[in-house]
Protein backbone atom coordinates (compact mmCIF):
# COMPACT_ATOMS: atom_id res chain seq x y z
CA UNK A 1 0.00 0.00 0.00
CA UNK A 2 3.16 2.15 0.81
CA UNK A 3 4.51 1.66 -2.58
CA UNK A 4 1.08 2.24 -4.01
CA UNK A 5 0.91 5.55 -2.29
CA UNK A 6 4.42 6.53 -3.16
CA UNK A 7 3.87 5.94 -7.02
CA UNK A 8 0.86 8.26 -7.08
CA UNK A 9 2.75 11.46 -4.88
CA UNK A 10 4.67 13.07 -8.16
CA UNK A 11 4.72 17.05 -6.84
CA UNK A 12 2.25 19.32 -9.23
CA UNK A 13 5.20 21.10 -9.90
CA UNK A 14 6.86 18.66 -11.58
CA UNK A 15 4.10 17.10 -12.93
CA UNK A 16 3.01 20.29 -14.57
CA UNK A 17 6.61 20.59 -16.46
CA UNK A 18 6.60 17.15 -18.09
CA UNK A 19 2.93 17.69 -19.61
CA UNK A 20 4.96 21.11 -21.15
CA UNK A 21 8.05 19.24 -22.32
CA UNK A 22 5.85 15.87 -23.48
CA UNK A 23 7.86 13.74 -20.86
CA UNK A 24 6.47 10.80 -19.71
CA UNK A 25 4.74 10.69 -16.24
CA UNK A 26 4.80 7.24 -15.50
CA UNK A 27 8.46 7.42 -16.24
CA UNK A 28 9.65 9.60 -13.95
CA UNK A 29 6.94 7.87 -10.96
CA UNK A 30 8.98 4.61 -12.01
CA UNK A 31 12.29 6.81 -11.10
CA UNK A 32 10.70 8.11 -8.56
CA UNK A 33 10.30 4.62 -6.89
CA UNK A 34 13.55 3.87 -7.14
CA UNK A 35 14.18 6.60 -5.59
CA UNK A 36 15.94 8.38 -8.72
CA UNK A 37 14.40 11.92 -7.51
CA UNK A 38 17.28 13.62 -7.97
CA UNK A 39 17.42 12.46 -11.65
CA UNK A 40 13.32 13.95 -12.31
CA UNK A 41 14.40 17.12 -10.69
CA UNK A 42 17.29 17.60 -12.91
CA UNK A 43 15.03 16.80 -15.87
CA UNK A 44 12.15 18.95 -14.55
CA UNK A 45 14.03 21.84 -13.11
CA UNK A 46 11.58 25.28 -12.93
CA UNK A 47 13.47 27.43 -10.86
CA UNK A 48 15.79 29.44 -13.69
CA UNK A 49 13.52 29.42 -16.84
CA UNK A 50 9.72 29.23 -18.26
CA UNK A 51 8.05 26.20 -19.49
CA UNK A 52 8.63 27.17 -22.61
CA UNK A 53 12.53 27.08 -22.81
CA UNK A 54 13.57 23.42 -23.20
CA UNK A 55 12.90 21.66 -26.65
CA UNK A 56 9.78 19.17 -25.91
CA UNK A 57 10.87 15.92 -26.38
CA UNK A 58 7.65 13.69 -28.01
CA UNK A 59 5.98 11.08 -25.27
CA UNK A 60 5.95 7.79 -25.96
CA UNK A 61 2.25 6.26 -27.83
CA UNK A 62 1.54 4.52 -24.84
CA UNK A 63 2.37 7.75 -22.28
CA UNK A 64 -0.05 9.55 -24.31
CA UNK A 65 -2.75 7.35 -24.52
CA UNK A 66 -2.45 7.18 -20.74
CA UNK A 67 -2.95 10.85 -20.70
CA UNK A 68 -5.51 10.64 -22.76
CA UNK A 69 -7.54 8.29 -20.95
CA UNK A 70 -6.76 9.92 -17.50
CA UNK A 71 -7.70 13.71 -18.69
CA UNK A 72 -10.88 12.36 -20.71
CA UNK A 73 -9.70 12.55 -23.91
CA UNK A 74 -8.26 15.60 -26.66
CA UNK A 75 -8.71 19.01 -25.91
CA UNK A 76 -10.90 18.48 -29.31
CA UNK A 77 -13.53 17.09 -26.58
CA UNK A 78 -12.96 20.12 -23.61
CA UNK A 79 -15.85 22.13 -23.99
CA UNK A 80 -15.68 25.81 -23.56
CA UNK A 81 -17.21 25.84 -20.04
CA UNK A 82 -16.84 27.96 -17.19
CA UNK A 83 -14.18 26.07 -15.99
CA UNK A 84 -12.11 26.28 -19.24
CA UNK A 85 -12.71 29.57 -19.45
CA UNK A 86 -11.78 30.27 -16.18
CA UNK A 87 -8.26 29.04 -16.69
CA UNK A 88 -7.60 30.20 -19.96
CA UNK A 89 -7.82 33.47 -18.67
CA UNK A 90 -5.56 32.53 -15.47
CA UNK A 91 -3.03 31.72 -18.09
CA UNK A 92 -3.95 34.24 -20.93
CA UNK A 93 -5.53 37.47 -18.87
CA UNK A 94 -8.37 38.77 -18.31
CA UNK A 95 -10.75 38.86 -21.36
CA UNK A 96 -8.73 36.43 -22.98
CA UNK A 97 -8.12 32.60 -24.43
CA UNK A 98 -5.06 33.06 -26.38
CA UNK A 99 -1.76 34.77 -26.72
CA UNK A 100 -1.72 39.05 -27.20
CA UNK A 101 -2.91 40.66 -24.05
CA UNK A 102 -3.86 44.24 -23.67
CA UNK A 103 0.05 46.08 -24.65
CA UNK A 104 0.16 43.34 -27.70
CA UNK A 105 -3.74 44.41 -29.36
CA UNK A 106 -2.60 48.29 -28.76
CA UNK A 107 0.58 47.63 -30.75
CA UNK A 108 -1.17 45.58 -33.42
CA UNK A 109 -4.46 47.88 -33.94
CA UNK A 110 -2.00 51.08 -34.60
CA UNK A 111 -1.73 49.55 -37.62
CA UNK A 112 -5.45 50.34 -38.88
CA UNK A 113 -5.16 53.71 -38.31
CA UNK A 114 -8.41 54.21 -35.69
CA UNK A 115 -10.89 56.83 -34.95
CA UNK A 116 -13.57 57.47 -32.45
CA UNK A 117 -15.86 58.11 -35.60
CA UNK A 118 -15.39 54.66 -37.00
CA UNK A 119 -16.56 51.15 -36.80
CA UNK A 120 -14.60 47.97 -36.79
CA UNK A 121 -15.03 44.28 -37.05
CA UNK A 122 -13.02 41.42 -34.81
CA UNK A 123 -13.31 38.09 -36.48
CA UNK A 124 -12.35 35.58 -33.88
CA UNK A 125 -13.59 37.99 -30.83
CA UNK A 126 -12.93 34.99 -28.63
CA UNK A 127 -13.91 36.28 -24.63
CA UNK A 128 -13.98 40.03 -26.08
CA UNK A 129 -10.36 41.36 -24.62
CA UNK A 130 -9.22 42.21 -27.60
CA UNK A 131 -12.70 44.21 -28.80
CA UNK A 132 -12.78 45.99 -25.33
CA UNK A 133 -9.09 47.26 -25.78
CA UNK A 134 -9.53 48.45 -29.01
CA UNK A 135 -12.97 50.34 -27.94
CA UNK A 136 -11.24 51.84 -24.89
CA UNK A 137 -8.35 52.87 -26.78
CA UNK A 138 -9.25 54.01 -29.43
CA UNK A 139 -12.75 55.13 -29.17
CA UNK A 140 -14.04 53.03 -31.96
CA UNK A 141 -17.23 51.12 -32.31
CA UNK A 142 -16.71 47.29 -32.02
CA UNK A 143 -18.44 44.18 -33.41
CA UNK A 144 -16.94 41.58 -32.53
CA UNK A 145 -17.92 38.00 -34.39
CA UNK A 146 -16.89 34.64 -32.57
CA UNK A 147 -17.46 30.49 -33.52
CA UNK A 148 -18.05 29.46 -30.13
CA UNK A 149 -21.67 30.53 -29.01
CA UNK A 150 -20.24 29.97 -25.26
CA UNK A 151 -17.10 32.58 -26.30
CA UNK A 152 -19.68 34.57 -27.43
CA UNK A 153 -21.93 34.99 -24.88
CA UNK A 154 -19.53 35.07 -22.26
CA UNK A 155 -17.70 37.90 -23.88
CA UNK A 156 -21.06 39.69 -24.09
CA UNK A 157 -21.13 39.40 -20.32
CA UNK A 158 -17.93 40.31 -20.17
CA UNK A 159 -18.16 43.80 -22.23
CA UNK A 160 -21.90 44.40 -20.17
CA UNK A 161 -20.02 44.22 -17.20
CA UNK A 162 -17.58 46.34 -18.16
CA UNK A 163 -20.24 49.15 -19.42
CA UNK A 164 -19.00 47.99 -22.76
CA UNK A 165 -22.22 46.06 -23.75
CA UNK A 166 -22.93 48.99 -27.04
CA UNK A 167 -19.42 49.48 -27.51
CA UNK A 168 -17.71 46.26 -28.04
CA UNK A 169 -20.71 44.00 -29.17
CA UNK A 170 -20.20 40.46 -28.99
CA UNK A 171 -21.92 37.71 -31.11
CA UNK A 172 -21.94 34.20 -32.32
CA UNK A 173 -21.52 33.73 -36.07
CA UNK A 174 -21.08 31.06 -39.22
CA UNK A 175 -18.15 31.84 -40.95
CA UNK A 176 -19.84 29.33 -43.70
CA UNK A 177 -23.02 31.07 -43.69
CA UNK A 178 -24.44 33.11 -46.89
CA UNK A 179 -24.22 36.65 -44.96
CA UNK A 180 -21.69 36.25 -41.93
CA UNK A 181 -21.78 40.23 -41.29
CA UNK A 182 -24.49 42.22 -40.29
CA UNK A 183 -23.68 45.68 -41.25
CA UNK A 184 -20.39 47.89 -43.05
CA UNK A 185 -17.46 48.52 -40.96
CA UNK A 186 -14.22 51.09 -41.83
CA UNK A 187 -12.02 48.63 -40.08
CA UNK A 188 -11.67 44.98 -39.58
CA UNK A 189 -9.63 42.48 -37.68
CA UNK A 190 -8.94 38.54 -37.70
CA UNK A 191 -7.03 37.37 -34.81
CA UNK A 192 -6.36 33.61 -35.34
CA UNK A 193 -9.54 33.01 -36.68
CA UNK A 194 -9.30 32.05 -40.33
CA UNK A 195 -7.34 29.10 -40.55
CA UNK A 196 -10.22 27.12 -38.85
CA UNK A 197 -12.64 28.55 -41.69
CA UNK A 198 -12.73 25.92 -44.63
CA UNK A 199 -14.51 28.43 -47.54
CA UNK A 200 -11.86 31.36 -46.71
CA UNK A 201 -12.65 32.97 -50.60
CA UNK A 202 -16.16 33.08 -49.55
CA UNK A 203 -15.22 34.56 -45.95
CA UNK A 204 -12.90 37.36 -47.93
CA UNK A 205 -15.08 38.35 -50.50
CA UNK A 206 -18.03 38.87 -48.03
CA UNK A 207 -15.78 40.81 -46.08
CA UNK A 208 -14.49 42.79 -48.65
CA UNK A 209 -18.42 43.76 -49.43
CA UNK A 210 -18.96 45.14 -46.06
CA UNK A 211 -15.75 47.30 -46.10
CA UNK A 212 -16.21 50.51 -46.79
CA UNK A 213 -13.74 52.46 -49.56
CA UNK A 214 -10.30 53.10 -48.47
CA UNK A 215 -10.89 50.53 -45.39
CA UNK A 216 -7.91 48.66 -43.62
CA UNK A 217 -8.45 44.75 -42.45
CA UNK A 218 -5.69 43.29 -40.36
CA UNK A 219 -5.12 39.60 -39.94
CA UNK A 220 -2.74 37.33 -37.90
CA UNK A 221 -3.37 33.95 -38.75
CA UNK A 222 -1.65 30.97 -38.15
CA UNK A 223 -0.18 29.37 -41.49
CA UNK A 224 2.09 26.64 -42.87
CA UNK A 225 5.30 26.32 -44.11
CA UNK A 226 4.03 24.52 -46.94
CA UNK A 227 1.94 21.48 -47.97
CA UNK A 228 4.29 18.41 -47.01
CA UNK A 229 4.16 19.68 -43.41
CA UNK A 230 0.35 18.17 -42.93
CA UNK A 231 2.09 15.10 -43.53
CA UNK A 232 4.16 15.24 -40.07
CA UNK A 233 2.95 13.30 -37.05
CA UNK A 234 3.34 16.59 -35.10
CA UNK A 235 1.12 18.94 -36.91
CA UNK A 236 -1.25 16.40 -37.58
CA UNK A 237 -1.84 15.83 -34.16
CA UNK A 238 -2.23 19.90 -33.63
CA UNK A 239 -4.72 19.79 -36.30
CA UNK A 240 -6.25 16.72 -34.16
CA UNK A 241 -6.56 18.44 -30.79
CA UNK A 242 -8.28 22.01 -32.22
CA UNK A 243 -12.07 22.82 -31.43
CA UNK A 244 -12.82 23.57 -34.68
CA UNK A 245 -11.64 21.45 -37.28
CA UNK A 246 -8.60 23.68 -39.16
CA UNK A 247 -8.06 24.17 -42.83
CA UNK A 248 -4.24 26.22 -42.78
CA UNK A 249 -2.97 27.25 -46.08
CA UNK A 250 0.52 29.04 -46.22
CA UNK A 251 1.01 32.84 -46.36
CA UNK A 252 1.61 32.35 -50.29
CA UNK A 253 -2.00 31.09 -50.57
CA UNK A 254 -3.27 33.72 -48.18
CA UNK A 255 -1.55 36.59 -49.79
CA UNK A 256 -3.12 34.88 -53.12
CA UNK A 257 -7.01 34.21 -51.48
CA UNK A 258 -6.76 38.44 -50.16
CA UNK A 259 -6.08 39.29 -54.01
CA UNK A 260 -8.47 37.40 -55.35
CA UNK A 261 -10.85 39.03 -52.88
CA UNK A 262 -9.96 42.67 -54.22
CA UNK A 263 -7.26 43.82 -51.63
CA UNK A 264 -4.37 45.32 -52.10
CA UNK A 265 -1.38 43.85 -49.61
CA UNK A 266 0.56 46.60 -47.39
CA UNK A 267 1.65 44.73 -44.79
CA UNK A 268 3.17 40.85 -45.06
CA UNK A 269 5.30 39.58 -42.33
CA UNK A 270 6.01 36.21 -40.32
CA UNK A 271 5.65 37.39 -36.62
CA UNK A 272 6.12 33.78 -35.41
CA UNK A 273 9.03 34.88 -32.81
CA UNK A 274 6.99 37.13 -31.18
CA UNK A 275 4.01 34.84 -30.43
CA UNK A 276 6.88 31.98 -29.21
CA UNK A 277 7.65 35.00 -26.77
CA UNK A 278 3.67 35.64 -25.61
CA UNK A 279 3.13 31.91 -25.27
CA UNK A 280 6.10 31.09 -22.99
CA UNK A 281 5.69 34.80 -21.45
CA UNK A 282 2.02 33.55 -20.64
CA UNK A 283 2.49 29.95 -19.12
CA UNK A 284 5.87 31.03 -17.17
CA UNK A 285 3.48 31.15 -14.01
CA UNK A 286 1.69 28.08 -14.56
CA UNK A 287 3.43 26.66 -11.64
CA UNK A 288 2.03 29.34 -9.51
CA UNK A 289 -1.46 29.22 -11.43
CA UNK A 290 -1.30 25.19 -10.57
CA UNK A 291 -0.02 25.54 -6.92
CA UNK A 292 -3.40 28.37 -6.06
CA UNK A 293 -5.67 26.17 -7.86
CA UNK A 294 -4.06 23.26 -5.65
CA UNK A 295 -4.27 25.01 -2.67
CA UNK A 296 -8.08 26.49 -2.97
CA UNK A 297 -9.62 23.25 -4.59
CA UNK A 298 -7.19 20.20 -4.02
CA UNK A 299 -4.67 18.88 -6.87
CA UNK A 300 -7.17 16.44 -8.25
CA UNK A 301 -10.00 19.62 -9.04
CA UNK A 302 -11.01 19.43 -12.62
CA UNK A 303 -9.23 23.27 -12.95
CA UNK A 304 -6.04 21.48 -13.08
CA UNK A 305 -6.98 18.73 -14.90
CA UNK A 306 -7.95 21.34 -17.66
CA UNK A 307 -4.32 23.57 -17.15
CA UNK A 308 -2.45 20.37 -17.61
CA UNK A 309 -4.37 19.69 -21.04
CA UNK A 310 -4.17 23.45 -21.94
CA UNK A 311 -0.44 23.09 -21.24
CA UNK A 312 -0.22 19.81 -23.44
CA UNK A 313 -2.00 21.79 -26.26
CA UNK A 314 0.20 24.97 -26.31
CA UNK A 315 3.01 23.18 -25.79
CA UNK A 316 3.11 21.46 -29.08
CA UNK A 317 1.93 24.23 -31.03
CA UNK A 318 4.85 26.29 -29.45
CA UNK A 319 7.57 23.37 -30.60
CA UNK A 320 5.65 23.58 -34.11
CA UNK A 321 6.78 27.13 -34.16
CA UNK A 322 9.85 26.92 -33.04
CA UNK A 323 10.60 24.09 -35.65
CA UNK A 324 9.17 26.35 -38.29
CA UNK A 325 6.60 23.79 -39.42
CA UNK A 326 3.89 26.42 -38.71
CA UNK A 327 4.04 30.42 -38.34
CA UNK A 328 1.88 32.69 -37.48
CA UNK A 329 1.75 35.12 -39.79
CA UNK A 330 0.38 39.22 -39.97
CA UNK A 331 -1.01 40.92 -43.42
CA UNK A 332 -2.39 44.59 -43.39
CA UNK A 333 -4.59 44.53 -46.43
CA UNK A 334 -6.35 47.59 -48.21
CA UNK A 335 -9.72 47.66 -49.66
CA UNK A 336 -9.35 50.48 -52.58
CA UNK A 337 -11.65 53.25 -53.19
CA UNK A 338 -13.87 52.67 -56.58
CA UNK A 339 -12.10 54.83 -59.26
Amino acid sequence: MANAQKSEKIPLKLRLKAWWNGYDVNDMKARLNKGDADDVSANSDTSSESPEAPEAVPAPKAAMEEAKDRLSGNLAVLPWDETRMEVSQLVWGQGYCGPGGPEHIKAMSKLLAMTPEMSAAVIGAGLGGPCRVMAEEFGVWITGYEESPELAKKGMSLSTMAGLGKKAEISAYDPNSKEPFSRRFDRAFAKEALYTVKEKSNLLAKMYEKLKDDALFLISDYTLSGPEVLEDEGVQKWLKQEINRPYPVTAEMMTALLEKAGFMIRVNEDISDLYIELIAKSWANADKIAATLATDNGENCPEIGVLMKEASFWSLRAKLLREKKIHVWRFLAYKPADN
